[in-house]
């Protein structure tokens, strides 16, 4: 394993390198010393961090919890995951090339390694380097926007077409819509993520066309 590389990855230089080989071995490589552990006590570590920084949000608590289970969902954590390289350096064994939540849990893990290393304090400072909380949140909200947008003219509700376009080691979905006759597509590492895309994409397109009605209504 070149731990060099994967620390320049993620911005953190293991004191115990052991913890980062760890953080990335699946219970497939290895059943006695996997990840499965670090990704418990990474995901609870995510979740008190990303609360501690939505928590002067003017929102009521019912918002701030759907807020916090957006950014710590698997469809959240993969694009994250994938832009650090972690898919790239998981050990696994040579028949597990199609766990896909292995992804977004091995950031997971590696928070919880860089917490056990360097404490607290890092473990924060590399969920705020690593993460766009800004878009996170845009993302999330595409479709339902326009099927608010969608329904107020039509009555009718936004259908998506998905295809898995990708292999299990890299995996990439298309997903189209058709609003008003006009197909449009998105494309992302998983169906939600290429569903939200397409949304965007028709949301774009006919921005103007929402702008006024709702401006009418």
């Amino acid at each position: 394993m070149n731990y060099r590389q994967i620390e320049e990855r993620l911005g953190y230089t293991f004191k115990d390198k052991k913890l980062l080989k760890t953080a990335l071995t699946l219970a497939s490589a290895d059943p006695d010393d996997n990840n499965q552990t670090m990704e418990f006590f990474g995901d609870a570590i995510l979740e008190f961090l990303v609360s501690e920084k939505i928590y002067d949000e003017k929102s009521s608590e019912g918002k701030l919890t759907e807020k916090r289970k957006m950014y710590v969902s698997d469809e959240a954590l993969t694009p994250v995951a994938e832009k650090l390289g972690l898919d790239k350096y998981l050990i696994r064994s040579s028949g597990d090339t199609n766990n896909i939540k292995s992804v977004p849990s091995s950031y997971e893990a590696v928070l919880a390694a860089i917490y056990l290393d360097g404490g607290l304090s890092e473990a924060r400072s590399f969920v705020m380097r690593t993460m766009d909380f800004n878009i996170a949140v845009i993302e999330k909200d595409y479709k339902s926007r326009l099927q608010e947008n969608y329904q107020k003219i039509t009555q009718n509700t936004p259908k998506y077409d998905n295809e898995n376009i990708g292999t299990p080691q890299s995996p990439e979905f298309v997903s189209r819509t058709v609003i008003f006759d006009k197909t449009f597509e998105g494309r992302g590492s998983n169906r939600k993520q290429a569903e939200q895309l397409a949304a965007k994409n028709a949301l774009d397109y006919f921005s103007e066309m929402f702008s006024e009605k709702n401006k009418r209504n």
